[in-house]
């Protein structure tokens, strides 16, 4: 599967969340902060997590949706956000398909073992259903606030 760049169409999604489901196709006309993560409740990810909550209310402003993706279970998601107060929509993606689509099961290597694991990843998505902007290999300090910066930039 190609890799997914800037002006791309993004690939629609209809995932199971701890609140019934989200869609990109229901989010037609707002941008979506669609970003994904290894693991729920891990050192990383509960501290991105906790920044794009911080700044929820920054990007509604700016018309954004965020959306945390991760193969964990509705369950563990809804723990993982009563845990930390966290104020996003976190999708489960068990079979990886929405993974696959964006490109970002890829294989990782860790003390020289090679496995399949989630590449941390954000996709900024249009209201027209565009891909605007894509970071790879996502460093998560000051991540958000970049992300931000690019919502409100347009």
């Amino acid at each position: 599967m190609p890799e997914l760049k800037e002006g791309d169409t993004a690939p629609d999604f209809t995932l199971p969340t701890d609140e019934g489901s989200v869609s990109l196709s229901a989010l037609k006309g707002k941008s979506v902060v669609f970003y994904f993560y290894p693991k729920d409740d891990t050192s990383g990810c509960t501290v991105e997590a906790q920044d794009f909550t911080s700044k929820l209310a920054d990007f509604k402003k700016a018309g954004a949706e965020v959306i945390g993706v991760s193969k964990d279970s509705v369950k563990k998601h809804a723990n993982f956000r009563k845990k930390y107060d966290l104020a996003h929509t976190l999708g489960s993606d068990e079979a990886g398909e929405v993974l696959e689509h964006y490109g970002v099961w890829v294989e990782k290597s860790m003390y020289g073992r090679k496995y399949m694991g989630i590449e941390r990843a954000t996709f900024l998505i249009g209201g027209d259903g565009r891909i605007k902007h894509v970071w790879r290999k996502v460093k998560v300090t000051g991540h958000a606030q970049e992300v931000l910066n690019a919502v409100k930039a347009g």
